[in-house]
């Protein structure tokens, strides 16, 4: 079977189907780094993580996930702090890329940066002034949205019904309040760079229409990101490219995760409820927000609770538990081929709820069998299935013990259930049970089993 996409440009899912045989391109806007990342800036780099995934198993990808490290958002944090915008930049980024790598998501193929891309900028601004789809006026560069007669096409509005919803800048210089800036003049205290027009720093939207272009050509195969950036930000892209390009096709397929709201309110500063990645790190490990932020279909909103957090938890307690009580699969995953049901839901525009109830029906079926030789196939068809959405990737063993006694060393947990078995030995049952409630006291759950006692931490 196909993969099938949902492409918001033509609002119904399609068959994907590359421009070069065999060669997929994908660029993801990523983060504008003048903040720690929050929970809605992890959402799409762990759903198009998913994406690559699977397009990787099939073709030879591409993928390009930039970084934003020219902005006013990241201006206002330097001069806040009385530094150059490099040290704003760099810090961000590196915290991006830690709390990323936290939640198992891989880097991109290419991570190109705006700082790096000025001479292009420049170069397809001049291009669009000559083809006559821009303008110069009071020291900026406009994007003339009235010489792209498909504008609105991504959002499915006429230009009147976008300008009316939207915050755009009203300014004496533009010919109309729709056109967008392409370039616009830095006074002394802001940072710029020399042009054509001046010294001046680029807009936010040709900085990605060129970065593409630059790392993936003329026309892209997918083109990703959360949905609020359909409007402007995509709508541009596509408009100033098309011009750009002699009208060729920007992008085939557009896709675009949902929202993140915390306790079914929309996140924003003015609330307080932003969500940092790494404040939810100290609650839980990586791969649990991780799966939290799977556990519903990329392209509908998300609502983030505590419960959210805890439940997947344990839901990777119970698949962890599957593969430590089925050895035996350890040196054979890699060359298992992954569940049907698991690939045909994550084929079906990235179902990951279904694909999910996949992993825990193979899980259940592992538990069903009673020969060690089918309970390990199984268990290496659950792992190899599980790699696709980045999950299950630590040692179960590990699993349940890493990082769960912070105040209680493993050690002590060691010499401790060494104490209990002694006590055990000698009949003495008081003793053995005041060190198991002892354990449970500080979060550390024991299993008796055959052949000895194992323990875990205690699900949230």
């Amino acid at each position: 079977m196909s993969i099938q996409l949902y492409n918001t440009l033509s609002r119904r899912k399609e068959p994907f189907e590359p421009v070069s045989e065999g060669r997929v391109t994908m660029y993801v806007c990523g983060p504008t780094v003048y903040s720690y990342p929050h929970i809605g800036n992890a959402r799409p780099a762990v759903v198009f993580d998913v994406l690559a995934r699977l397009l990787r198993s099939r073709y030879r990808l591409v993928y390009a996930r930039n970084i934003t490290d020219i902005d006013d958002k990241i201006n206002a944090a330097a001069r806040e702090e009385g530094v150059e915008i490099g040290v704003i930049a760099a810090r961000y980024t590196a915290a991006y890329h830690a709390d990323m790598q936290a939640l198992g998501v891989l880097p991109p193929d290419v991570e190109p940066r705006a700082t790096e891309h000025l001479r292009g900028i420049i170069e397809m601004i001049q291009a669009l002034l000559t083809a006559g789809c821009a303008y110069e006026a009071e020291g900026h560069v406009l994007f003339r949205v009235a010489a792209f007669a498909d504008y609105g096409c991504l959002s499915h509005r006429d230009r009147r019904e976008l300008l009316a919803g939207a915050r755009v800048e009203v300014a004496p210089y533009k010919e109309s309040p729709g056109d967008f800036v392409l370039w616009k003049p830095s006074p002394p205290e802001l940072p710029g760079w020399d042009s054509p027009w001046g010294r001046g720093r680029p807009g936010w939207h040709i900085e990605c229409s060129v970065m593409a272009e630059r790392h993936l050509g003329t026309t892209i195969d997918i083109h990703g990101g959360g949905n609020d950036l359909i409007f402007p930000h995509h709508e541009n892209e596509i408009a100033q490219s098309t011009c750009a390009h002699g009208g060729q096709l920007f992008c085939r397929y557009w896709v675009h995760n949902g929202f993140v709201n915390v306790d079914h309110t929309k996140m924003s500063k003015s609330l307080g409820n932003i969500v940092l990645v790494r404040e939810l790190l100290e609650q839980a490990p990586g791969e649990a927000v991780r799966l939290a932020l799977l556990g519903a279909h990329y392209r509908q909103p998300l609502d983030w609770t505590d419960e959210v957090l805890q439940e997947a938890r344990r839901k990777l307690d119970r698949l962890y538990g599957t593969l430590r009580d089925a050895p035996g699969w350890e040196s054979a995953w890699q060359n298992v081929a992954p569940d049907p049901a698991f690939i045909a839901a994550l084929e079906d525009d990235l179902n990951t709820p279904r694909a999910l109830a996949a992993l825990f029906e193979l899980a259940r079926d592992v538990h069903r069998r009673d020969a060690a030789e089918e309970r390990a196939a199984l268990a290496a068809r659950l792992r190899a299935s599980a790699e696709f959405l980045g999950l299950l990737a630590a040692d179960p063993a590990d699993w349940f013990t890493a990082g769960a006694t912070a105040s209680l060393p493993a050690e002590e947990i060691e010499q401790r259930l060494a104490q209990r078995a002694q006590a055990r030995a000698q009949k003495d049952f008081a003793t053995a049970d005041r060190i198991r409630d002892e354990l449970a006291a500080a979060g550390i759950l024991i299993e008796d089993v055959p052949g000895g006692t194992r323990w875990r931490r205690a699900a949230d």
